[in-house]
């Protein structure tokens, strides 16, 4: 479980940033329902951290209905409702786009040099991850 990052310094609890991460890759498929998260003493040990900071995340992800904790087992991921998962795309691209609007604002772009710049964005080829 090498692909996690957890930065100490972003201000943002490492709880968070793991649950956030987790959250990604099952909203983007990369983790799929009935697979099992890492074990909380396994994830812990690997990121070098407290096994309650582990847990904290994981009942996160649980109380968001993205994952399922069962007694002895662990967590798997649930079943992903298509429409959830749209809401969940719609409302992530929603506040990237308010957060680059109020950038936009503090740079004094006007609505057009927004529109452009989005339009030279969405024509940039993907990068591939």
């Amino acid at each position: 479980m090498n692909y996690l990052k957890i930065l100490q310094s972003s201000g943002v609890p490492i709880y968070q940033q793991i649950s956030e991460q987790f959250k990604e890759e099952i909203l983007a498929g990369k983790l799929k329902q009935g697979e099992y998260l890492p074990s909380i003493r396994s994830l812990a040990k690997d990121l070098k951290i407290s096994v309650i900071t582990t847990m904290k995340a994981y009942e996160q992800l649980e109380a968001e209905g993205l994952v399922t904790g069962v007694q002895g087992k662990g967590f798997y991921v649930n079943a992903q409702d298509s429409q959830m998962l749209r809401e969940q795309h719609l409302r992530k691209v929603e506040e990237s786009l308010m957060e680059a609007l109020q950038a936009a604002k503090i740079a004094r772009m006007t609505k057009q040099e927004v529109f452009d710049m989005l339009e030279a964005l969405s024509q940039m080829p993907e990068e591939k991850s």
